[in-house]
């Protein structure tokens, strides 16, 4: 215990040494999961609950604001990633059906966790935007694990053109769900079309801020054979990008998967950008599920009514993603082994979730809102760092089993 202190007083509240423990306390347990058999993405995350307020606390919450940059930067990536993998010809082959998918199993997860939440005796504009924040995925953990497994095949076009369109639809459903309950908050009248413009213009200047990025990238590098020079200018240009959409409120994760697909479009020879960035992924895929884990509390497992509510929330979520992906896969006449297992790859929620929480904690309406509004606010976002608790845990491993069971390598 004495080093522990020594520790946090002599070395704790240096950004570069937390930065080298949560990748060296990450790289460790990502090790010993892997040797379980487990994702490494579940080592990260029990890393940054050990090295967070929940375990040793050997992270400062300042140091984690400040490294929170790199977490933005690893979710850029992700995107980029997403994007390639939305190429014209997949898209003519898989796109209907994908859309389909996506649509059944979104809106079945929201209308279930919505309801379930209703009956639990939540109020309706809060079990709203659970049910909002509940149809997102994870998009980093399924990049993470499709990578470690060199998987390829018509599986992972489907998770990934699910998990692409899933969070887009997303952000139009969170920003309908928080118009509605902004105007229950500050008492005006609810106005579902204004949300619903509001949420389309999100969407469509975060597409044009990918083009413009997308465009960019393609011809600045497109007649350089320096994989250094092409590094640079894309790492530039996708920082802006995500900096310039963080600015102005927009998606960058919208923003960076409109550059992939732009590039892959352009020209198959814009692949060679992703070679390139390749070994920048690694450190930076553990430091964001490592401080992922630093930010969960388990102090929500000691109310009652959150536990109960949060119970609620993961059982109507998977519920809502497996079957809505299984009925809607067979009705299409989608292999079984899709139908059957896709459902499970889209367990995983954690930065999409969390941001969005954190657009609703930080938002003016809320912060004006009454005491009584206040604590519920407070019980919602205990509900989903529960849900994001199990789902980030026992979500990837199940993910790796529906992956492997349709696997092909690279």
């Amino acid at each position: 215990m004495k080093i522990l202190e020594l520790v946090r007083e002599g070395f704790a509240h240096h950004i570069i040494f937390s930065a080298g423990l949560l990748l060296i306390m990450g790289f460790i347990m990502g090790q010993l999961s892997e040797k379980i058999k487990l994702p490494s993405i579940t080592g990260y995350i029990f890393a940054g609950i050990l090295l967070g307020e929940a375990g040793f606390n050997l992270i400062r919450a300042e140091n984690i604001d400040q490294l929170n940059i790199l977490s933005e930067i690893t979710l850029s990536f992700i995107a980029v990633i997403i994007g390639c993998e939305f190429s014209f010809s997949k898209l003519r082959a898989y796109g209907t059906k994908v859309v389909i998918i996506t649509l059944v199993q979104m809106f079945l997860t929201f209308g279930l966790i919505s309801a379930g939440l209703i009956v639990l005796g939540l109020s309706t504009y809060i079990a709203f935007i659970l049910g909002a924040i509940g149809a997102a995925t994870a998009p980093a953990a399924t990049v993470v694990i499709v990578e470690k497994l060199r998987a390829r095949g018509e599986f992972v076009d489907y998770l990934y053109g699910i998990v692409a369109l899933d969070d887009a639809g997303t952000v139009i459903l969170f920003s309908v769900a928080f118009a509605i309950a902004s105007a229950v908050i500050s008492g005006t009248e609810v106005n579902f079309w204004i949300g619903l413009l509001q949420a389309g213009k999100e969407i469509l200047y975060s597409i044009i801020a990918g083009v413009i990025g997308g465009a960019l990238i393609h011809f600045s590098t497109r007649n350089s054979k320096n994989l250094g020079e092409m590094k640079i200018i894309t790492l530039g240009i996708i920082f802006l990008t995500t900096s310039v959409c963080i600015s102005l409120h927009l998606s960058p994760l919208i923003a960076n998967m409109t550059v992939g697909m732009l590039l892959v479009n352009l020209s198959r020879k814009n692949i060679r950008i992703l070679t390139a960035l390749q070994p920048l992924t690694p450190p930076l895929y553990a430091i964001f599920f490592t401080i992922a884990g630093t930010e969960l509390h388990l102090g929500i497992f000691t109310s009652g009514s959150a536990l109960t509510a949060g119970l609620v929330f993961i059982l109507m979520r998977a519920i809502g993603k497996y079957g809505g992906v299984f009925a809607s896969g067979h009705l299409l006449k989608l292999k079984p082994g899709i139908s059957n297992w896709l459902g499970l790859a889209l367990l995983p929620q954690a930065g999409v979730a969390i941001g969005l929480v954190l657009f609703v904690q930080g938002s003016s309406v809320v912060g004006a809102a009454s005491p009584a509004i206040q604590l519920e606010i407070t019980e919602m976002i205990n509900i989903i760092l529960m849900s994001v608790f199990f789902n980030e845990i026992l979500g990837p491993p199940l993910a790796k089993i529906a992956i492997r069971k349709n696997l092909r390598r690279r």
